[in-house]
């Protein structure tokens, strides 16, 4: 029961869900950090996006946007879709870009992906790459303390040893992951997911400030925004 009542919490499709509102509230941050940027500028905005979707920009009200204001370039491990003429896709690793010069992007973006890139060396390869590429960067991941962890929506399930997480996903259906029977993929997708907390992300991008999304007084994610000033 717990488990769906978290489960609608998140489901992005609804418009009234807290995913939903934190999303747009997250947007909200950055948008106004974009128009600042935008109004001083005098050539096309180039924005990476690590990990994101077309949707994303979508639902952010940036295809009222054309060329001469942004140019969006999103990169994944496979190349995802995109109608837009604004917004590029391409096929690339978040751990290592060596196609992209330094400070090539104005701006780097990524939402909830550094918790996927791997181990915390994985994690810190994709950083120095963010902060490497990018003039500025503004990224948002998942707070190792929130209670519930967000990916299979059960509570703590991030401080569970990896024997009891992987028997938890062979058995159960865990938020919207259906339970895998296998052992070893079991075990696979509960390694897919490696959280950070506030105090690791500082290591990680020193120098930058960091915004915290509030739910119930806790905080549910982090923010963390640099080279803005």
């Amino acid at each position: 029961m717990a488990t769906k009542v978290f489960t609608r919490w998140v489901d992005e499709k609804n418009g009234s869900s807290l995913s939903t509102e934190l999303r747009k509230k997250r947007f909200e941050l950055f948008r106004a950090l974009f128009e600042s940027l935008l109004k001083t500028k005098n050539q096309p905005i180039k924005i990476l996006d690590v990990g994101g979707r077309a949707t994303t920009w979508e639902r952010a009200g940036f295809t009222q946007y054309d060329c001469s204001q942004v140019q969006i370039t999103i990169i994944n491990t496979e190349p995802v879709s995109s109608e837009y003429a604004h917004i590029q896709t391409v096929s690339g690793d978040a751990r290592a870009m060596p196609e992209y010069q330094d400070s090539e992007f104005d701006i780097v973006f990524s939402n909830s992906v550094i918790e996927h890139v791997g181990n915390f060396e994985d994690q810190a390869r994709m950083a120095a790459e963010v902060c490497r590429v990018g003039q500025r960067y503004f990224l948002q991941t998942p707070n190792l303390f929130f209670p519930v962890e967000p990916h299979f929506l059960f509570p703590l399930f991030q401080f569970f040893p990896l024997w009891l997480k992987t028997l938890l996903i062979q058995n159960f259906n865990l938020g919207w992951r259906p339970r895998t029977t296998g052992r070893e993929a079991a075990k696979e997708l509960a390694l897919s997911v490696q959280l950070l907390s506030k105090r690791q992300l500082k290591h990680l991008f020193p120098g930058a400030q960091v915004h915290a999304e509030k739910f119930m007084g806790l905080n549910k994610s982090y923010m963390m925004c640099g080279g803005w000033e």
